[in-house]
């Protein structure tokens, strides 16, 4: 079957899942030579079996809130390939989590991994559970009850989740404390667990920092560095936070953060000292627009921070949060570099728009692996029982983010569609797709 057929018998039997449909989409597109260049493929339906989960864990939740009263969520876990290693990838609780957002995160996720170099499987999960407003204690309750119903479906050599969107060490913590209460097991089911028992240094860090080491590598490709350059940042949490502090510290100077209420612009850039206060007010769940009483700058309400001229932008937020008309924004602003540090923050008609203007484009599977990746090496730290240092780990994360890098310049090179600038979209689809699809076909049809 041709991977044109693939994708409209995915667009007929899931036309209710747009996001999904989206993620299988950009994949087809990029994938189509490489793909017939080995018939095997189509022989063994490698990319329609890739197309379709393994298996989808659906269950409800039941917790008490403090009132006393019952509340019930929906949980998910998608199961979607362990062809070259457990199922890995993370748990996301927000309002908008349903089966099209898990199924398109975790087909992501498949290619993500791969590119690490680890022996990972693609997967996620969560629940339409919204933390914000919730005490401490309901946000515990719920973790225990979504983690009862969990446990069963995973484990440390067959799926390892993790934290995401509104899944943080709190989180991951209380679930894995009750994991071990079922279990009677301490092993490294879920990572991202705090640092005294099971969890890695830079953990935190990690999908940020590696964001702008993989910015970095593109740089250097093109003989630049990030010294002076200006740098839109959206979102302001954990990933946001540390791509500013790393762009900061490698000279760049970063103008932008932002949240669902609107944008904070400081031209000044956004010192150590800034940043730092950005993190304890988001830890602290405060508004982001008292920076300007403090510090100055602007807030602007209900805005994104695309208007303003710079050099490179990371969306860091969440997913589809670039439209066809913020990505004109960013074409007049003169970015050279989109880097997605979310995951598929440019929909379709966005990307569309940044390639056909010559932006430099890295799509999130590749550039914001840095955090899958120190989950990865989390996974190794607890099956030997021994821990790293915060400089080892941050040097083996510089390491994985110049593979991943080479190795999409290497398939761009062979496989690209862009002119001009490097294709690191069709780079990434490729370089990972064929580390999975050459594992199924070694495995046959199973």
């Amino acid at each position: 079957m041709s991977i044109q057929s693939v994708v409209k018998k995915i667009e007929k039997n899931y036309a209710h899942q747009p996001e999904f449909i989206q993620a299988v989409q950009e994949v087809a597109m990029t994938i189509e030579e490489a793909y017939e260049n080995n018939p095997k493929f189509a022989e063994l339906k490698v990319f329609e079996r890739l197309c379709e989960p393994d298996r989808i864990i659906s269950f409800r939740v039941n917790w008490e809130n403090d009132q006393g009263k019952v509340e019930i969520n929906r949980g998910w876990r998608v199961q979607f390939s362990n062809a070259i290693g457990p199922y890995k990838g993370g748990l996301r609780f927000h309002p908008t989590v349903n089966e099209s957002v898990l199924k398109f995160l975790g087909f992501e996720q498949i290619f993500k991994n791969a590119l690490t170099g680890l022996p990972m499987g693609g997967g996620k999960g969560g629940s339409d559970f919204d933390p914000k407003g919730k005490s401490d204690a309901e946000i515990r309750r719920f973790c225990y009850a979504f983690m009862r119903e969990l446990h069963k479906n995973i484990g440390k050599d067959m799926d390892v989740p993790a934290g995401d969107i509104g899944v943080g060490s709190r989180e991951v913590n209380y679930m894995f404390a009750m994991y071990k209460n079922l279990t009677r097991k301490h092993e490294g089911v879920l990572t991202g667990k705090g640092v005294g028992f099971g969890g890695s240094l830079i953990r935190n860090e990690a999908t940020g920092y590696g964001l702008v080491y993989f910015l970095d590598n593109m740089l250097k490709a093109n003989d630049d560095t990030l010294e002076g350059k200006t740098v839109l940042v959206s979102g302001a949490g954990n990933v946001a936070q540390h791509a500013a502090e790393k762009a900061l510290h490698l000279g760049g100077k970063v103008i932008t953060f932002s949240d669902s209420q609107g944008t904070l612009h400081d031209d000044e850039g956004f010192t150590q000292e800034k940043i730092d206060w950005v993190k304890a007010q988001k830890d602290a769940r405060k508004p982001l627009s008292d920076y300007v009483e403090k510090f100055g700058g602007e807030w602007l309400p209900d805005t994104k921070p695309w208007q303003f001229a710079a050099d490179i932008a990371l969306p860091c937020a969440t997913q589809n949060e670039v439209c066809e008309q913020e990505a004109k924004q960013l074409v007049e602003s003169g970015v050279k570099y989109v880097v997605e540090g979310a995951n598929m923050p440019l929909d379709a008609q966005a990307i569309d728009i940044v390639r056909s203007h010559g932006i430099t484009y890295a799509p999130g599977k590749a550039a914001n692996a840095g955090g899958v990746a120190v989950s990865g090496l989390e996974m190794s730290q607890n099956s030997v029982r021994q821990y790293k240092s915060f400089s080892e780990l941050d040097e083996k994360l510089q390491g994985i983010m110049k593979n991943i890098h080479d190795d999409l310049l290497s398939a761009a090179k062979e496989y690209g569609k862009t002119k001009d600038v490097v294709d690191y979209m069709t780079g990434a689809n490729v370089a990972g797709f064929l580390k999975v699809a050459n594992a199924l076909v070694a495995y046959g049809i199973l």
